[in-house]
């Protein structure tokens, strides 16, 4: 295999077959490396902070794929990481919708103009967006990478668009230890008419909360993501 160029060199990560990804769909995953958070409760942590310690894979073999399963799957989800961040992220979705099949792209929202362009162009048909919590506690819950003013205006935009766009949106918080349920209550509230938050059991990830550091030279090399 040549080594990947451009957009497919972020691609470390394929899953084959998901049967809980996408709700009431058998999905394959693409997992993109990079991030521009550093949540300390991080289970891709080898993939968003340093993503050049896994093997890059081959883009013709994963196109191959999803070309000859595409009657037997129902769609394939973009994830990370944290796919907006990856340089020419809507040619990647291009490529993969030739395949014919739907595309669902998971994204922590704040970067909503590349949502926005995404969805414009019609790249993705559905967004999985994370709400981490109340935005004031957006600094703790992302390693002190998003403010609580930069995460209201970045998810604000990202709940107008879902507005305007039913049907293309659905949210998700994952219940780390520092959430309560009048913190849950309180991101429920953020959310457009007619949309849910669905609440995600937390697992510990494993490794030591001090291994969530932006710093490549202050981590462990350790994970368990999928590849």
């Amino acid at each position: 295999m040549s080594k990947p160029a451009g957009v497919w060199s972020y691609v470390r990560g394929f899953e084959r077959l998901s049967f809980c990804d996408w709700p009431g769909r058998h999905t394959s995953i693409l997992f993109l490396g990079g991030c521009n958070l550093r949540c300390p409760t991080c289970h891709n942590f080898q993939l968003a902070w340093d993503m050049h310690s896994l093997p890059a894979l081959d883009p013709v073999r994963i196109k191959a794929f999803l070309r000859d399963r595409s009657g037997w799957l129902d769609g394939v989800t973009i994830t990370g990481g944290e796919p907006t961040t990856v340089p020419g992220v809507g040619e990647l979705l291009y490529e993969v919708r030739k395949s014919g099949l739907p595309v669902k792209l998971d994204t922590n929202g704040m970067r909503p103009e590349v949502v926005a362009d995404l969805l414009q162009y019609r790249l993705a048909d559905v967004f999985a967006v994370d709400v981490k919590g109340p935005f004031d506690k957006y600094p703790a819950l992302t390693g002190g990478a998003v403010s609580a003013l930069a995460a209201q205006r970045n998810l604000e935009r990202i709940f107008a668009l879902a507005e305007l766009h039913p049907g293309a949106f659905y949210f998700r918080t994952t219940k780390v230890p520092s959430l309560t349920e009048a913190d849950l209550d309180i991101a429920r509230g953020y959310l457009p008419p007619e949309h849910t938050l669905t609440i995600q059991n937390y697992v510990p990830p494993r490794r030591m909360t001090e291994h969530a550091q932006p710093d490549h030279e202050e981590r462990r090399p350790v994970g368990d993501v999928v590849y």
